[in-house]
């Protein structure tokens, strides 16, 4: 079996477990010098051409009743510079599913509340909407890192044309994270 044929059995992904040959190995650091390919993380690849669109979409289709959150989600909305070896999902926590082991998936289990707050669906996708994201950001910095709350609230602050600070106190306040929210905008007006 070819290395494109694993690639693309495997929708874009690649595991190092799947390689038995040196010239599987050898065509594998060539993709990855030209740039054909990147590496995610230890033992995991992902093909170029796959794009980040289509990827989503067919994470959409593992999961259909699945949220793209967080980093995906911030990702999406160009709050980040951060690019996540794997796609953030989250899920009614009452749902039970089960995660294919390609491509690498991160599920979030949320109650009904938090769940159905701020879904849009654009481009076959299901997704939070970026004021929902950036409360999540906050809500999340001690699992996040407070750096990265900090970059998704000023990216956000920065897009003068489409940001809804109406609507971001709407979901800060059904999230409870009001103050919090208002003491990392402030500095950044």
């Amino acid at each position: 079996m070819t290395i494109n044929e694993i690639f693309n059995s495997n929708n874009g992904f690649l595991s190092s477990k799947e390689l038995t040959t040196r010239n599987q190995w050898y065509q594998l650091k060539k993709m990855i010098d030209t740039g054909m390919v990147v590496k995610l993380k230890s033992g995991l690849y992902c093909m170029q051409q796959f794009g980040i669109t289509e990827q989503n979409k067919e994470v959409a289709q593992i999961i259909p009743s699945g949220v793209l959150c967080l980093f995906s989600a911030w990702q999406y909305f160009g709050l980040t510079i951060h690019n996540p070896f794997e796609y953030h999902i989250a899920i009614n926590r009452e749902k039970k599913i089960r995660i294919p082991s390609y491509p690498p998936i991160k599920i979030y289990r949320w109650s009904e509340k938090f769940y159905k707050l701020g879904i849009i669906e654009t481009d076959s996708i299901k997704i939070y909407d970026i004021e929902k994201s950036v409360c999540d950001a906050v809500r999340f910095r001690n699992k996040v890192g407070m750096d990265i709350a900090i970059e998704v609230v000023r990216n956000y602050v920065r897009r003068r044309e489409s940001r809804n600070f109406d609507k971001l106190a709407k979901y800060s306040r059904e999230l409870r994270i009001e103050k919090i929210m208002q003491n990392f905008i402030m500095p950044m007006l």
